[in-house]
C-alpha cells in the first residue's frame, strides 16, 4: 500500500525536536564520524595492546582477525541463569560465534551487564535500586566495548532496564552497528485476567499464600519474558520500530525452531551493515536515508555501514514514540526514552508524547490494556500488523534508517521458516479484531496516554484501559509517605471507611517520597490490587505518586511521576490529608482544589528521618547514594550521568 502523507502533528513533533536538539545533535554526529573514521582496533592500537585483546581466541581466529582484517562483532549479554527472560540466552554466544566463522568474520563476548527483575524485587528494598540500574547497563555496556576492538556489536537483552540501558550505551558507542537480539516471550500460561483475579481476591483476604503462589507459578511458568505487555515487552515493540532488530523477531518463543535460524541472521545482518577494510582503497561514505540528518560522508566505510548514532535520529525516536502509545506501552518509557534520545544528542520531553497520543489511536489491547498477552499479539498479526497500519496511516516516518537495506517495509512483514531458511510475507489482515485492529477501525481514536498540569506538578496518566467514567476523579487526599502505609491501611479498612464517610464516596491516595531522588523512583505494583478492589466496590478511588507503575495501574486512574519530585521540594510536599484533589484526565489537569494563597503559603513538608535513613542503607542502597543525588528529574529521563 503507498504510504500516505506524514500526519501534520507527526511532522511537527519531530521538526520541534530536531530544532530543539540542533546544537547537541550536531555535535554528537562530528564525534562519532571521528571515530568511525579511525583505523580499525588490530591497525590502530599497539602490537602489546593486540596481543592482549586476541590472547584467548583459537589460533585460526588471530589469523583472520590480524592477518585477513576481518570483522570483529563484539557481543554485549545480560545473561544470567536465574531470570526467566535472560537464561534464553547461555548459548547464544557460541551460536554467534560459529555464525560469524560461516560468514569469514571473528566475535568476542565484550562483556556481561546486570539484569534484575522487577518481579522479583517488586515492594522490597530491592526496587529502589530498579531504575538506576538502567544506567549501571549503560555503564556497563561502556565499560565492555572500552577495548575498542570492535567493528560491530550485538547487544542481547530483553527486559524493563536492560534495554534502554544497553541502548543508551550503544548510542555512547555511536559509531559501532549494533543490531538488537531478544530471546523471546515464555509461552502462555495463567491468563493475565484470571492471575489479577487472585491477586485481588489475595488483597481481601478471601485466598492464602498457597493459593496466590500457585496461580503465580501458573503465570510464570518457564523461560522467556512475562507474557503481559509491560516494560520489557514493550521493549520489543520499540527496537521493532526504531529497526533495530531483525525484523518479527520481537515475540517468537525461546523454544522455536525458528529463534536460532534468527539468531544467526541478526549476525549476517550486522556484517551486512558494517565497515569493511579494502586493499583498493576507502569506499564511499555512510548508507544514509531519504531525508534528515545523515548527510555529511565518513571516511573509510562501506556503502551500507550503518552506526547506529545515525540509525537513531529524531524520526526513529518519534517512530517509537508513536508505537508505544499505539499499542498502550509501559509507561516508564516516558522515562527511558528521554534518556536514549538524550545518549544520542536530542531532547524530547512529556509534550512530545502528548500530542502524539492524540492523534495516534490505540491499536491493540495486551493486558493490562485488554486480556490478550503477547503471544496472542503475535499470533494476531503483532508488531508488523501494527507498523504497517502506522506506516499506511502516515502516522510514522518511514524514510529512516534500520539494520536492514529494505528499510521500515521489512518490520511489517512476519518471519518464516522453510527448512533451515527465513523468508519473510505479509501479515495479512489481523488474526483476531479484539486484539489488534486497523489504523481505520481502532480501539480509540486516541493513544489513551495523558499529560496532567496544574499546582501539583507534571504528571502522565494511561487510561486506555481506565474506564470513562473514571477518567476524572474528584475526591479528598490521603497522604501516605511509602507504600506500606497504604498498603496497612486497606487491610484495616480505613480506606474503605474514609471513601463511604466522604459526599463523593471516593478517594485520592497520594504516595510522595518515591522519586529518583527520594528512592531511586521504585514501581508501585503492590498497589493494584487494593485500589482495584475498592474501585470494584464501587469507590472512585485514584492514585497520585511521585514513583512509577509501568502503566501496570490498569483500569484503576494513576497519576504516576509526579515531577517535581516531593523530596525536590516539589508540590506533592505541600498536600495535607483532606485536601480535595482534582484528577482531570479529559481536561488533562491534576490539581488540588487549594485556594492560591494558602497554597503557596504551606511550607513544603520534608521526608520523615526515619524513611530517608531506611532509603540509604541495606540490600546495596548505600552504593547508589550518589546516584540519587545527581539523578534528573523523571521528565529528564532520571539520567544520572548529565
Amino acid at each position: 500500500m503507498k504510504t500516505m502523507t506524514l500526519h501534520s502533528v507527526v511532522a511537527a513533533v519531530t521538526d520541534r525536536i530536531r530544532a530543539r536538539s540542533r546544537a547537541e545533535r550536531e555535535t554528537y554526529l562530528r564525534q562519532i564520524d571521528a571515530m568511525a573514521a579511525r583505523e580499525r582496533g588490530a591497525d590502530r592500537m599497539g602490537c602489546a595492546n593486540v596481543a592482549h585483546a586476541i590472547a584467548a581466541l583459537p589460533v585460526n581466529d588471530k589469523l583472520k582477525l590480524v592477518v585477513e582484517r576481518a570483522p570483529n562483532v563484539g557481543i554485549v549479554t545480560s545473561y544470567n541463569d536465574m531470570l526467566s527472560a535472560h537464561a534464553p540466552f547461555a548459548g547464544y554466544p557460541q551460536l554467534i560465534k560459529d555464525e560469524a566463522h560461516r560468514q569469514g568474520a571473528t566475535a568476542q563476548v565484550a562483556g556481561g551487564v546486570p539484569a534484575m527483575c522487577d518481579g522479583v524485587t517488586q515492594g522490597t528494598p530491592g526496587m529502589e535500586l530498579s531504575l538506576f540500574s538502567r544506567d549501571v547497563i549503560a555503564q556497563a555496556t561502556a565499560v565492555s566495548l572500552s577495548h575498542d576492538m570492535f567493528d560491530a556489536v550485538l547487544m542481547l537483552g530483553i527486559c524493563d532496564k536492560i534495554v534502554p540501558g544497553l541502548l543508551i550505551g550503544a548510542l555512547h558507542f555511536g559509531h559501532l552497528p549494533t543490531v538488537f537480539v531478544p530471546g523471546g516471550p515464555m509461552t502462555s500460561g495463567l491468563s493475565n485476567d484470571a492471575k489479577a483475579k487472585v491477586r485481588e481476591q489475595a488483597a481481601q483476604g478471601k485466598v492464602g499464600r498457597a493459593e496466590l503462589l500457585d496461580a503465580e507459578q501458573k503465570a510464570y511458568h518457564s523461560q522467556g519474558t512475562c507474557t503481559f505487555y509491560g516494560t520489557a515487552n514493550s521493549n520489543q515493540m520499540l527496537m521493532e520500530a526504531m529497526g533495530l532488530h531483525v525484523p518479527g523477531t520481537a515475540f517468537v518463543n525461546p523454544g522455536a525452531a525458528m529463534r536460532e535460524q534468527l539468531t544467526r541472521e541478526a549476525v549476517r545482518t550486522v556484517l551486512r551493515i558494517t565497515r569493511r577494510s579494502s586493499a583498493a582503497g576507502p569506499p564511499q561514505g555512510a548508507r544514509a536515508p531519504s531525508g534528515g540528518s545523515a548527510a555529511h560522508e565518513v571516511a573509510s566505510v562501506g556503502a551500507s555501514f550503518t552506526p547506529i548514532g545515525r540509525l537513531v535520529d529524531e524520526r526513529s525516536i518519534v517512530n517509537a514514540m508513536v508505537a508505544l502509545v499505539a499499542t498502550g506501552g509501559s509507561t516508564n518509557h516516558l522515562i527511558h526514552w528521554v534518556a536514549v534520545a538524550r545518549a544520542a544528542g536530542m531532547r524530547i520531553d512529556w509534550d512530545d508524547f502528548a500530542q502524539l497520543s492524540a492523534v495516534v489511536p490505540l491499536l491493540a489491547r495486551v493486558y493490562p490494556n485488554g486480556s490478550a498477552d503477547v503471544n496472542h499479539f503475535q499470533a494476531a498479526g503483532g508488531p508488523g500488523f501494527v507498523i504497517r497500519e502506522l506506516v499506511d496511516a502516515g502516522l510514522m516516518h518511514e524514510d529512516v534508517l534500520t539494520v536492514r537495506d529494505g528499510g521500515l517495509r521489512e518490520y511489517t512483514r512476519v518471519p518464516a521458516l522453510d527448512g533451515e531458511r527465513l523468508h519473510w510475507k505479509d501479515i495479512g489482515a489481523s488474526g483476531d479484531i479484539s486484539v489488534v485492529r486497523p489504523a481505520a477501525a481502532p480501539f480509540s481514536a486516541t493513544g489513551g496516554l495523558e499529560l496532567l498540569t496544574g499546582n501539583l506538578g507534571r504528571s502522565v496518566i494511561k487510561v486506555s484501559s481506565v474506564p470513562d467514567d473514571r477518567h476524572v476523579i474528584e475526591a479528598p487526599a490521603r497522604v501516605f509517605d511509602n507504600q506500606e502505609d497504604l498498603l496497612h491501611a486497606f487491610s484495616a479498612g480505613e480506606l474503605e471507611r474514609a471513601c463511604e464517610a466522604t459526599e463523593a464516596r471516593g478517594l485520592v491516595c497520594v504516595v510522595r517520597w518515591q522519586g529518583p531522588r527520594a528512592n531511586g523512583m521504585p514501581e508501585l505494583h503492590k498497589l493494584t490490587p487494593p485500589l482495584a478492589v475498592l474501585q470494584g466496590k464501587g469507590y472512585r478511588v485514584a492514585l497520585v505518586t511521585d514513583g512509577r507503575m509501568s502503566g501496570a495501574s490498569g483500569k484503576v486512574p494513576a497519576a504516576i511521576h509526579v515531577s517535581p519530585e516531593a523530596a525536590a521540594g516539589g508540590p506533592l510536599a505541600r498536600l495535607h490529608d483532606g485536601d480535595v484533589v482534582r484528577l482531570d484526565a479529559t481536561a488533562g489537569t491534576l490539581q488540588a482544589l487549594v485556594p492560591h494563597d494558602q497554597w503557596q503559603a504551606r511550607v513544603p513538608a520534608q521526608m520523615p528521618s526515619a524513611q530517608a535513613m531506611a532509603n540509604q542503607v541495606g540490600l546495596g542502597r548505600d552504593l547508589f547514594a550518589g546516584f540519587r543525588r545527581i539523578a534528573l528529574t523523571a521528565e529528564e529521563g532520571a539520567c544520572t550521568w548529565l
